[in-house]
């Protein structure tokens, strides 16, 4: 079995974990002393810790040894991320964090259903991608930013986004040694002017197929022909 992974801010000799993680290890994992598992920062960064003491509400390790660690894609990639209702933002973070993404932009755009992102939502979006970092042993955590106006978008290097128009398919045009960003709309989808204004921002429309997705299904399915199909 691997040793557990316990995300830190920052990977010192000694470490005092409290919070969801010293709460993980104590009630669920019933650590004990002498346990080994690994701790990483998020930032690239991995270490090997032993625990040497619980308390109530903390568990302290020793580092024994660290190492950077890149199981990142060769270029960063962003998604741009259209408000969906329910949790399915949640969902595709999750998703998305699993597949590689460097970064998530909630945007809002014209067929938006939902129209804001509290700042509790947003915390909650980026303790997800931070869980889903450490179950699948990702050596950076990716951001999820605070909500953009489509608008606001900025020109990008390469960039595709999900259009059921479109006909070109995504490995024909798509670079894995360049900067890449993905967009994906919200349920009823995006406007011609939308569609228009990316297209001046760099984006190229592209096919996710005959079948029309649902708005959670895109992006996932977007990021996987990128970083799956490509081996990222």
């Amino acid at each position: 079995m691997r040793p557990h992974r316990a995300f830190v801010e920052k990977i010192a000799p000694r470490i005092g974990l409290t919070g969801r993680e010293a709460r993980h290890l104590a009630q669920v994992l019933r650590a004990r002393k002498g346990d080994i598992l690994t701790v990483f920062d998020g930032q690239g960064l991995e270490g090997r810790a032993q625990v040497v003491a619980l308390e109530p509400g903390c568990i302290w390790l020793q580092v024994e040894e660290t190492w950077p660690a890149s199981r990142e894609t060769p270029q960063p990639i962003t998604l741009y991320l259209a408000l969906l209702k329910g949790d399915h933002l949640a969902e595709v973070v999750r998703a998305a964090t699993e597949l590689g993404v460097e970064q998530v932009v909630p945007i809002l755009c014209q067929h938006c259903v939902v129209r804001e992102l509290s700042q509790a939502k947003l915390e909650r979006l980026q303790r997800i991608a931070r869980e889903a970092a450490k179950q699948c042993q990702r050596s950076r955590v990716p951001t999820v930013q605070p909500l953009l106006f489509l608008k606001e978008v900025p020109r990008v290097e390469q960039g595709f986004v999900a259009h059921p128009q479109a006909s070109l398919l995504v490995h024909q045009r798509f670079d894995p040694q360049r900067p890449t960003a993905l967009l994906t709309g919200p349920e009823g989808g995006l406007s011609p002017a939308e569609v228009a204004l990316l297209e001046e921002r760099g984006f190229t429309p592209v096919t996710l197929g005959p079948r029309i997705l649902r708005a959670e299904t895109a992006p996932v399915a977007l990021l996987s022909l990128v970083t799956a199909a490509f081996g990222l």
